[in-house]
């Protein structure tokens, strides 16, 4: 099933080029109260929301996708985990250009590990990305995100994929400098989720998966998920050695060699086999 949160706040599942507004399946979520919780409700109520919304689909509206605004397909994630420089020719790109390495030392994947993302720089491709720092290099990068499904900690690669909920397309953008990784991709924005989850029931192949990236219509990356240096399994073994992950956790992957600049008016198209097409308007600076 392809899920979307549409709108403001909508439940949709997707067919072809249509929207089925299914919101009522969400009343099955529990209501909470302060602290509140510190995982996604969604994702953990999801095969109650997801037969639910079965049943509402023969009599629900129907949208055309191109008529809506679609949000990140999770909303609340307990975090963003992200894997760098986890395709070969990618590192080998990082070291050689200095706009990108900007006089950091770019390290493998099995030596630095993982980094995390704020929360706060999540949004979905209709919302876009803001360029905050336009006098910056601010580069794109593609990758496959995994949305974890149930609480996990310190993973077999037996028991690895049996926590996935589902798979969604990632934009991973960057502003090149020297500060710390982290704070560099943690901009308002630059977390781009979507365009839905595709639940792992129906994207049953995640290690072979072909995509790529365009802006205004030029490809600067291809790639398949066979390249990770780091697969799938062994990224969420690693991350539960670490972290006690949550239902709605999210895990950016990494991403392959072609990373390039963006600057406000251009848009970006992430297009991944099984998954769909996600296309990424480029603004200036928020005003407000």
């Amino acid at each position: 099933m392809k899920l979307c949160r549409f709108n403001i706040d909508r439940l949709g599942v997707v067919e072809g080029a249509m929207v089925i507004d299914v919101t009522p399946a969400l009343e099955l979520l529990p209501n909470c109260s302060y602290p509140l919780p510190r995982h996604d409700l969604f994702i953990e109520h999801l095969e109650e929301v997801k037969a639910r919304a079965r049943e509402l689909m023969a009599t629900a509206p129907r949208l055309p996708i191109d008529s809506v605004s679609l949000g990140s397909p999770v909303a609340n994630p307990g975090k963003i985990m992200a894997a760098p420089v986890n395709y070969t020719k990618h590192l080998e790109e990082a070291r050689e250009h200095a706009a990108i390495h900007h006089n950091n030392r770019i390290e493998e994947i099995r030596r630095v590990g993982l980094f995390l993302k704020a929360n706060s720089s999540l949004v979905g491709a209709g919302e876009g990305v803001y360029i905050r720092h336009p006098g910056r290099r601010n580069d794109h990068e593609a990758e496959l995100v995994v949305v974890i499904g149930k609480r996990a900690r310190d993973l077999s690669r037996e028991a690895a994929m049996a926590c996935i909920a589902g798979y969604c397309s990632g934009l991973d953008m960057t502003t090149r400098g020297p500060e710390e990784r982290s704070l560099r991709k943690s901009i308002d924005t630059y977390s781009v989720l979507g365009p839905w989850l595709v639940t792992s029931d129906e994207l049953t192949n995640p290690h072979e998966i072909d995509f790529s990236l365009a802006v205004n219509g030029e490809i600067r990356q291809r790639a398949n998920t066979r390249d990770l240096v780091l697969g799938i399994v062994d990224l969420l073994v690693l991350a539960s050695s670490f972290y006690t992950l949550e239902p709605g956790d999210v895990l950016f992957t990494g991403t392959p060699e072609g990373v390039g600049p963006v600057v406000p008016g251009d848009v970006i198209v992430t297009d991944f086999a099984g998954i769909g097409r996600m296309t990424v308007a480029v603004h200036g600076a928020r005003t407000g």
